[in-house]
């Protein structure tokens, strides 16, 4: 454990959570290859210079924020993120998981489009998402698309609105308005989409041929296991990567569970397809072996497997073969979980863990040797890229936008009920012991989290969307 940091603020007036800062100092900045003491001035949201420490001359009375020996980073950005509103609020709205978020070290999410009511399918549906999420936001939002059956008309409507790609299942979602598609309709989107700047997301999983799995007690955690067997993660990999070769159009697999698919995204990679693939928190610090009877909290799909897999995620991860790690945020209540039965087969899928996604990679990760740097790579700079946002944010540099983790990667801390700002407490992780705990969140040059509170009013963007802001929920034509 590290000495405590000296956080200090340069003169009056004080520092609070909420203030516009213009500069913040640190001994420790994560700076392309380097860590070093660095000043980083900010103006109107944006980095303007990053001063060397002999530079470090301020007037009294300037909003500095002197962090010591804390870390200063990019802030995270997390692609792969559930909010259920407009329709379901009870779930997750946007003012708790971007509460959640800042608490994290994160400074942007991407939603996915398929748990609200309506889903992100078309022209209105995204108008339905920004009026939701107006005024609510304590970090930056962007949103994905969706591809469903038939909605191939407002594919390229959505996308010159700002969304950066669109999600697709290959299997049935159990969401009544976001249907799976067949082949043919992703050919249709395909050839829509060609020559565009946009990818395509795919939940890699189909349902394997001339296969019936023994169901039996349904409250065991290896019976469910059973109905998710790698064969479904490996074919579906197939199919993207024979789709991502002949279209040349770039496709991303979210959240993959089976190391069984890796050499299939590795060769389409060398014959030249543009594929991408993340994997998440969950498939890194939770193994199947450790799941107790009845605890459908760990369900998601695809599945977590067992203790070997997740050794393979790691080597693939420290080989550069997988390109991020996300949470893949999906809130569930004791209720959708079916915790009082324990029945994996009932309970809704998907784990809430957004606000630990930092601290559950740093404990792990440093154990098997990667570096701060691999962190910024992983969880900031190829999500930045993935979500058409590399330009912006991802990275400290001047010119970019003013999003900074600040956080100590020595600080030990237990995760417990009473520090969870998700609004359902429920998740695996409710016990563990983790290192690295995020001091402040800064958005955008303001700061959002700053020592356990938040700032009074949501500060962060909506980004992406090229239009006006609707007033009212649009058709899907203008």
């Amino acid at each position: 454990m590290s000495k405590k940091s000296n956080i200090t603020t340069t003169g009056p007036p004080t520092v609070d959570v909420g203030s516009e800062v213009v500069a913040v100092r640190s001994n420790k900045v994560v700076l392309g290859a380097t860590i070093s003491p660095a000043e980083i001035v900010i103006s109107n949201g944006k980095i303007v210079d990053i001063l060397p420490k002999r530079n470090w001359l301020r007037p009294s009375g300037e909003k500095v924020l002197d962090v010591g020996d804390l870390v200063v980073m990019p802030g995270i950005i997390d692609p792969h993120v559930h909010i259920c509103e407009p329709g379901h609020l009870a779930c997750e709205g946007f003012t708790s998981v971007t509460k959640a978020a800042a608490a994290g070290g994160i400074t942007t999410i991407v939603d996915m489009p398929l748990y609200s009511c309506p889903p992100t399918t078309t022209l209105a549906g995204l108008d339905s998402k920004l009026l939701a999420a107006k005024g609510q936001c304590h970090i930056n939002v962007a949103f994905w698309g969706g591809i469903i059956p038939g909605n191939q008309a407002e594919l390229l409507p959505m996308l010159k609105a700002g969304v950066p790609g669109f999600l697709c299942f290959l299997m049935a979602t159990g969401v009544e308005d976001f249907s799976y598609v067949c082949l043919q309709d992703l050919h249709v989107a395909m050839q829509e989409l060609q020559n565009t700047d946009c990818v395509l997301l795919f939940h890699a999983e189909q349902e394997p041929n001339k296969w019936t799995p023994v169901l039996e007690d349904a409250t065991e955690y290896s019976t469910f296991l059973d109905t998710h067997p790698d064969t479904m993660e490996v074919e579906a990999t197939l199919t993207i990567a024979e789709l991502c070769l002949q279209y040349k159009v770039p496709c991303h697999i979210i959240h993959l569970s089976s190391a069984q698919a890796l050499p299939i995204i590795k060769d389409a990679r060398q014959r030249g397809a543009p594929i991408t693939v993340e994997t998440t928190h969950h498939y890194l610090n939770l193994s199947s072996e450790c799941i107790p009877p009845g605890g459908t909290y760990y369900k998601c799909c695809p599945p977590i497997r067992e203790k070997s897999n997740q050794e393979q995620l790691w080597s693939a991860l420290q080989e550069g073969e997988i390109d991020m790690v996300v949470s893949a945020h999906t809130p569930c209540s004791p209720e959708t979980k079916d915790v009082s039965s324990g029945d994996f087969f009932k309970a809704q899928e998907g784990i809430a863990s957004l606000q630990f996604g930092l601290p559950l990679f740093w404990t792990s990760a440093k154990l098997r040797g990667f570096s701060l740097h691999d962190l910024v790579q992983l969880l900031c700079k190829n999500p930045a890229v993935l979500s058409r946002l590399e330009d912006r944010k991802g990275s400290l540099a001047p010119g970019m936008d003013a999003d900074l983790a600040i956080w100590n990667p020595d600080k030990e801390f237990e995760v417990t009920k009473d520090i969870i700002h998700h609004r359902h407490k429920l998740t695996p992780y409710l016990g563990f012991q983790l290192r690295g705990e995020v001091f402040a969140t800064l958005v955008n040059g303001r700061l959002a989290y700053l020592n356990g509170k938040f700032a009074p009013k949501p500060q962060g963007d909506l980004l992406g969307t090229l239009r006006k802001m609707p007033t009212q929920v649009a058709s899907p034509y203008y």
